[in-house]
């Protein structure tokens, strides 16, 4: 099978996440997230990522998210005291949703509808933090090149938040006879070529349109990271799935995997 061009497979994924969306909505997991964000105090964002960001410091400050999905995570970044919030997505259906959910907050984010290679200039070295959450990595044909445009909207001294599955992980299959076989290399280059609909809790019970998952290796992340001009100042492995439940397999081992990361860096200052 030919591969697609990064330019290919990115039209590809945002059709794909388009076509996704409605799968999303009028469910439980719905229900309960439109009911929950009109706390001003809202958060659905776990222990590990909280704690970084209240490290990196928060409050106060004003915080892009990258590929923001449906906003939930933009929205809880208010809980921590940030005191402005932009969220970027290309999916315009899930910024529906993104902003139907804020419509209920009492927080005012900001979401626009862009493609991380070709970000409005006005987003250009103005934040104090960029997140990057859980599933956004494996979307990029080209790391180093995200990684370039999300230095890109920070400001001097501004802090980069990666939170992020590991990509070991990526070399087994949790629906196979034995999940924890390996299922592919660490080191494959070429995307996972995907056919069924994205849907969060990790089954594919329809068909959707084709997109493209790619693995980088955990050196690749963090040599495009320093490529792009940041300085790497926190990198740390854990034992817990961030994932959809069928990887909650994975934790308790006896021989522990690693299962998901965190990173930060800071632009330099000028």
């Amino acid at each position: 099978m030919d591969m697609p061009s990064a330019r290919q497979a990115i039209a590809s994924n945002k059709d794909a996440w388009d076509a996704s969306a409605r799968l999303h909505k009028d469910t439980a997991t719905w229900k309960t997230l439109f009911e929950s964000v009109g706390d001003a105090g809202f958060s659905c964002l776990d222990p590990t990522i909280t704690a970084l960001l209240q490290g990196v410091g928060v409050a106060g400050k004003d915080v892009v998210q990258l590929c923001c999905n449906n906003g939930r995570e933009s929205l809880s970044l208010f809980g921590l005291g940030a005191r402005s919030v932009v969220g970027v997505d290309q999916s315009g259906a899930f910024l529906q949703q993104a902003r139907e959910l804020a419509d209920v907050s009492p927080h005012s984010p900001e979401f626009i509808e862009a493609d991380i290679h070709q970000l409005p200039e006005r987003l250009l070295s103005r934040f104090d933090v960029a997140l990057v959450t859980i599933g956004v990595l494996n979307w990029m044909p080209d790391v180093a090149l995200f990684m370039r445009h999300a230095a890109s909207t920070l400001k001097p001294g501004g802090t980069l938040v990666i939170y992020e599955t590991h990509p070991f992980l990526e070399m087994f299959d949790p629906k196979a006879a034995n999940p924890l076989l390996p299922a592919s290399s660490y080191f494959q280059r070429d995307p996972f070529v995907l056919q069924e609909s994205i849907v969060y809790e990790g089954r594919a019970d329809t068909a959707g349109p084709t997109s493209y998952w790619y693995v980088h290796t955990l050196g690749s992340v963090v040599t495009a990271t320093i490529v792009a001009g940041l300085q790497v100042t926190h990198l740390q492995e854990y034992p817990h799935s961030n994932r959809e439940e069928l990887y909650d397999q994975y934790e308790h081992q006896s021989a522990q995997l690693p299962l998901c990361f965190t990173l930060t860096a800071t632009q330099r200052k000028a």
